[in-house]
């Protein structure tokens, strides 16, 4: 929840020529909702995308005050979509099944999820990291085809690790990652495990983004307060 209409609008409009030539990877921005539309308007025809943070458990058009719906969301020109982020499961209460509800409607409304699953510091410490992983997962994935399967995102974000400063060591982070491709190598096949891309959040900075790219099984990131600066930003994108 960063950044007045008039700041979010100045950080695109310096972001854009800072990443205009990066063609090694897919770049896509979250603003608020109340920003959307502009920003999907100034960015139209770069190679930046925009995502919202979060969409309706339902897709039909109904009497849910205060929600947004995924097909609202692709009207405006919005592609990706956040769902199930730490902070909305921790603060705002939500669940597996509001993750796999959301999940579906995005689907529906023909946005790619992006879909955040991670531990907790006392499930780490506690030996029940791949546990909880593995259950939101799986959850998440319920019911769905193996092309369904392929359009989505998966964010690994140890909840531990966001807005702390603290940051998963590679190592920890590409074995989590290949843990996650394997339950979705079990659950469907290798074709889908690796077309799936698994991106790591959590403290990702200019300073680290090599080192963790650099792994198998880490094929993007998520970032978070390193995006609110957009020189900062470009150079965790342009970081090769």
């Amino acid at each position: 929840m960063f950044k007045l209409h008039n700041e979010a609008v100045e950080t695109v409009r310096e972001l854009r020529p800072l990443v205009a030539n990066a063609t090694h990877c897919d770049i896509v921005i979250a603003p608020v909702f109340v920003h959307l539309k502009t920003i999907a308007e100034r960015l139209e025809g770069t190679n930046i995308a925009v995502a919202a943070q979060d969409c309706a458990p339902v897709f039909e058009q109904s009497a849910n005050t205060g929600e947004v719906s995924a097909e609202m969301l692709a009207d405006v020109g919005v592609r990706y979509v956040i769902i199930g982020h730490s902070e909305r499961r921790q603060r705002y209460c939500e669940t597996d099944e509001s993750v796999r509800n959301k999940l579906s409607a995005a689907i529906k409304a023909g946005l790619k999820p992006i879909i955040c699953v991670g531990e907790t510091l006392e499930e780490r410490e506690s030996g029940n990291a791949e546990k909880t992983v593995e259950r939101q997962v799986i959850l998440a994935l319920e019911n769905l085809t193996a092309t369904e399967a392929e359009s989505i995102i998966i964010a690994y974000e140890p909840v531990w690790a966001i807005g702390t400063g603290k940051t998963a060591t590679p190592k920890q982070a590409q074995e989590m990652h290949a843990f996650i491709r394997g339950i979705l190598r079990g659950k469907h096949s290798d074709r889908v495990a690796e077309r799936i891309r698994i991106l790591y959040g959590g403290s990702v900075k200019p300073d680290n983004i090599a080192e963790l790219m650099a792994c198998d099984d880490i094929d993007g990131a998520l970032v978070g307060g390193a995006s609110l600066d957009a020189n900062s930003f470009a150079s965790i994108v342009n970081y090769i």
